[in-house]
């Protein structure tokens, strides 16, 4: 997808309640041939509809005597009426297909848009609530786009039109009607800006519940085990039914806003009926011309009922838009140098983490990383080891570049990690996390997601190095098995492996176990090991550990506490010290 103009990205935030709108402007310019056809579809159908009622004048007057002109009169309102269907359905369609195009462009962008944020921006947001704001508020502006925009429009031009038309059919007439403007005009504006910020909170609701959803299902086992479906329900019935308190509030000032503007517009139509029927009486006004004044004034009345409608309308996607545009102003903390430094085809595996101090956003009190300074030299295999909390996954975070450090350095190959390419540092290096990620999807994509250009022979060839290929043969479709959501088919450690294989296939000459082997069995770590050690050989390892086999094959185990490094050396080298690394070996590692 091109790049869309700057403006999307850049409004402003607090704009007036609808000029938030205007930020659709750009997806709507992309479809500029639908954009124009509707247009025309809509001119032809006012067009048509304008001249109805002129139709309706002439039969009235003329189509009901004995002259020749019966059948001219009915002809001409049917093919008045031909066009008006002909001209709506084409209306229908081109703005329809408009609106089905700009929400999937806006959806596009803003996925887009999220997929280029750093993890600081993830740490501190809900993934239900992203979800909601794809899906629920997306869809709001689909009902403004695909058709309240037509019906905006429309009804603009038939206002304008039939008091165009009003005026020259009756003037005195005419002045009845534009007395009643203002008395439902005024109930929509002030009703429409209550109706607005109300719309933002049931929104806001509606996007809690699915975040409560999504997180409760996301972890159904622990749910489950722990009993607590009644509670969980209860949780979901009160988020929803906040929701829909909030919900009736906003019906409710949609519906009184209605009442009051159809009041008003029929309550004028009945006194210009009243004053035209005098006319007719007294032989001023033809009853044909009486037929058209009427037609016009229902249609000007309908419009503006109409707009009164779409206002409330437009007035919930501006809230929606107001929810989506806060993320695509979002700007990651962590970008992409404009020139960035090129990375050999062959890249040594040389890590140097110079000096370093990190916190988290928003903990500035709570350092990560506390003058932190490693060296990992090429092809050595390094194990992290401490207790928790200690820094051991803030040192992988910095090495993939999800944070920056306040302070020091991280470099790699002699490379400052801010002078690269985010995409192409983490090309060169595999990931294998305690917690192994499962995309719902065949066990063949998994494993191929470590390199997507891998063959099928390649696939496989990884899964046997990772000790997976027997269970997945061993599946009713075997590589083609469709995993489900987090891979709830296979077991941890079956998870684990296919992660694993992935990794083997990504081929990266800088590997980063974290608790690689966690949740295996004995009999499938030991094998699993073997295949960590063959990927492990000329390859630069980073290790964070705590089972014994990873610490003993380290070339070096580094021990942290508290964001610094307090003893590092061989397996014998630190249970001599009897220091840290010796404590945390009886209690973890020497059963």
């Amino acid at each position: 997808m091109a790049d869309l103009p700057s403006d999307t990205a850049t409004a402003p935030k607090g704009r007036a309640p609808l000029g938030i709108l205007r930020t659709l402007w750009p997806f709507l310019a992309r479809q500029r041939g639908l954009l124009v056809a509707w247009l025309l579809a809509l001119a032809a159908s006012s067009a048509a509809t304008l001249s109805l009622p002129l139709a309706v004048r002439y039969m009235i007057d003329h189509g009901f005597g004995s002259g020749s002109d019966i059948d001219a009169a009915f002809s001409l309102l049917f093919a008045v009426a031909l066009a008006l269907a002909i001209a709506t359905a084409a209306r229908f369609y081109l703005v329809s297909l408009l609106g089905e195009r700009v929400i999937a462009d806006l959806r596009t962008r803003l996925y887009s848009h999220l997929m280029g944020l750093d993890q600081a921006f993830f740490e501190r947001s809900r993934s239900g609530e992203l979800v909601s704001r794809l899906s629920a508020d997306t869809e709001l502006l689909r009902g403004v786009v695909g058709s309240g925009m037509s019906v905006a429009l429309r009804s603009v031009v038939m206002v304008i039109g039939s008091l165009t038309m009003l005026v020259i059919t009756s003037p005195r007439l005419a002045a009845w009607t534009l007395v009643g403007i203002p008395l439902f005009v005024l109930p929509i504006v002030l009703g429409g800006r209550r109706l607005q910020k109300i719309s933002r909170q049931a929104q806001d609701r509606v996007a809690d519940a699915n975040m409560l959803a999504a997180e409760t299902l996301g972890a159904i086992r622990t749910v489950q085990a722990h009993a607590r479906e009644t509670f969980e329900r209860g949780r979901f019935s009160e988020a929803v039914a906040l929701s829909v308190t909030t919900a009736r509030r906003r019906i409710g000032t949609q519906a009184v806003v209605t009442a009051v503007a159809i009041t008003a517009i029929f309550g004028a139509i009945t006194v210009v009926l009243w004053s035209g029927a005098h006319d007719v009486a007294a032989g001023r006004l033809s009853p044909g011309t009486l037929g058209q004044f009427v037609l016009y004034a229902l249609m000007g009345g309908g419009s503006v009922g109409a707009l009164a409608e779409v206002w409330n309308e437009l007035q919930r996607a501006a809230g929606g838009m107001g929810r989506i545009n806060d993320l695509l102003v979002e700007q990651p903390l962590l970008r992409a140098p404009a020139a960035p430094q090129p990375l050999p085809a062959q890249v040594q595996g040389d890590l140097r983490i110079d000096d370093v101090t990190f916190h988290y956003p928003g903990r500035d009190d709570l350092p990560a990383l506390q003058h932190f300074s490693l060296h990992v030299r090429p092809g050595e295999t390094v194990a992290l080891v401490g207790p928790s909390g200690a820094g051991k996954s803030t040192v992988f975070a910095l090495l993939l570049r999800f944070h920056d450090p306040q302070a020091g350095t991280v470099r790699l190959d002699g490379h400052d990690l801010r002078s690269l390419d985010p995409v192409d540092l983490r090309e060169r290096m595999a990931l294998v996390p305690q917690q192994p990620t499962i995309f719902a999807t065949s066990v063949r994509d998994n494993i191929r997601y470590g390199r997507l250009e891998a063959t099928d022979a390649d696939v496989d060839a990884a899964a046997r190095s990772a000790e997976a290929d027997e269970f997945i043969r061993a599946l009713p479709d075997g590589y083609d098995e469709q995993l489900g959501e987090r891979g709830a088919r296979l077991s941890g450690g079956q998870q684990q492996r296919v992660v694993i294989a992935r990794a083997l296939l990504r081929d990266a000459p800088v590997l980063l176990l974290d608790e690689a082997t966690s949740a295996l069995d004995a009999q499938s770590e030991r094998a699993v090991q073997q295949a960590l050690e063959h990927l492990m050989e000329g390859r630069t390892t980073l290790v964070i550990a705590h089972r014994l086999a990873t610490v003993l094959k380290a070339d070096r185990i580094v021990v942290m506490d508290q964001g610094r490094i307090v003893a590092e050396g061989t397996h014998a080298e630190l249970l001599a010290q009897n220091g840290l690394y010796a404590e945390l070996a009886r209690l973890q590692f020497l059963h």
